[in-house]
């Protein structure tokens, strides 16, 4: 893979220099992020508060390599994201990050482990490796018993299960979480973070939690990090 940096910037997960995102026309544009600069170390947990609208879920996308920044550099887990190619930044997504929304995003054409196995896929790990990882992974989350059941076939929670051990098969170094509980009752939430955190601190993994919950911010995080109106305030 292209784009990547030098050794002894191992001890950096994060780097990004005055993130501009604008998006609609040249006459009425809108900023999204408007001179974001951040840096985040290998193994940190942060938190990303801010208002609907302030820019989290745009800064979100960028550090997942789902959307490019309009200019500003970024480099997330040893990789100069403006270098890789499309090809490269697909490897990037399916190994070096594990994205975990809000909404799930699970194919609901798919069983739980064939949504499991998907990152795999774009990993290139062969068929045998993907099926008995992707088992361990449910397993891992306690969803044995649900393999081959479909997202219409099981609760929110089971599905936000899904997505954990989706994102997290591959062990990524980055884990990048938009709301994970948003949508879940109090116990459901707990276990999801609990699944989450546990992956961060076997792996050493970097953690940036989307959350509009100061408590889970505060329990569950290094460091808060404030957006408004696409500036970074803290």
């Amino acid at each position: 893979m292209t784009g990547s940096t030098s050794t002894d910037e191992a001890c950096v997960a994060i780097r990004a220099v005055d993130l501009i995102k604008t998006y609609g026309t040249k006459v009425a544009p809108v900023e999204a992020l408007r001179g974001v600069s951040l840096e985040i170390e290998a193994g940190e947990r942060i938190a990303l508060l801010g208002k609907s609208g302030s820019g989290k879920s745009t800064l979100l996308n960028l550090l997942g390599g789902l959307d490019h920044a309009s200019s500003g550099g970024l480099h997330v887990g040893g990789h100069d994201l403006d270098q890789l190619s499309r090809r490269d930044l697909a490897r990037f997504r399916s190994a070096t990050v594990g994205m975990i929304f809000q909404s799930f995003n699970l194919i609901y054409s798919r069983t739980s482990i064939e949504n499991v196995e998907l990152p795999m896929v774009f990993a290139g790990r062969p068929p045998r490796e993907r099926r008995e990882s992707a088992r361990a992974a449910l397993e891992s989350v306690g969803l044995a018993d649900r393999l081959n059941h479909r997202p219409n076939q099981m609760s929110g929670g089971e599905n936000q299960r899904v997505a954990v051990a989706r994102a997290l098969v591959n062990r990524p170094k980055v884990v990048l979480a938009d709301e994970p509980t948003g949508n879940l009752d109090s116990q459901t939430a707990r276990d999801v973070m609990g699944l989450i955190l546990d992956h961060v601190r076997r792996h050493n993994a970097t953690l940036v939690l989307v959350t509009h919950d100061e408590e889970l911010a505060a329990t569950c995080t290094d460091r808060v990090v404030r957006l408004k109106d696409g500036r970074l305030v803290s």
